[in-house]
């Protein structure tokens, strides 16, 4: 794999971990809300379930295409339900709602990876464009999910501490910024059922 190749991988990686999706935005409102103590359970979730989908993806292009295809295509669909949901608890969650039902939990970010269909086409459209050409055992599209895992991680992180940054004016436009969160969630919850 030659430097232009690594080069155009880790663009498009980069891009992709940290534009906007269920992920970051959940971590970012979590940070928001409840901070980094009372949130870094949902967020090892979230790294955790990143983690894991990764390896799905890599154990998929290798092989399991006739397997996995059906449940990706259900996944598409309840992962378009469930970022609905997650807008509507978006939209409608306050500074000071910290009820014990709300609270953040390691499987809520851990679940939330499963059924987030952009880490799935993430990891297997860098696989396939960036990847494959070059190298086709399993352990070589083991090591470039685990840069993606890692690189995506590393962008949740990045929003996590913007939500920190930002958590004392959240607080004053948490209306305004959680309306705005919702619509881009339910932007992606359109774009994965309808496209």
């Amino acid at each position: 794999m030659g430097i232009n190749a690594i080069l155009a991988f880790l663009i498009y990686v980069l891009i992709n971990a940290f534009t906007p999706g269920p992920g970051n935005i959940l971590a970012l409102n979590t940070m928001s809300n409840y901070g980094c103590e009372k949130g870094k359970i949902l967020f090892f979730g979230i790294f955790a379930g990143y983690y894991c989908v990764q390896a799905l993806c890599a154990f998929f292009i290798y092989g399991l295409d006739q397997v996995l295809h059906p449940v990706m295509y259900v996944l598409k669909y309840v992962g378009a339900v469930y970022i609905t949901l997650l807008a509507a608890h978006v939209a409608f969650s306050k500074p000071s709602d910290k009820t014990e039902e709300n609270k953040p939990s390691f499987w809520y970010g851990f679940i939330l990876q499963f059924v987030n269909i952009k880490i799935f086409l993430f990891g297997i459209t860098a696989l396939t464009g960036y990847v494959v050409p070059y190298y086709t055992s399993l352990g070589m599209l083991l090591l470039f999910e685990m840069i993606i895992a890692t690189i995506g991680s590393i962008a949740t992180i990045t929003w996590i501490f913007f939500g920190g940054v930002f958590q004392k004016s959240y607080i004053r436009y948490f209306r305004v910024v959680n309306l705005f969160l919702s619509l881009i969630l339910l932007e992606c919850a359109y774009e994965l059922a309808f496209k």
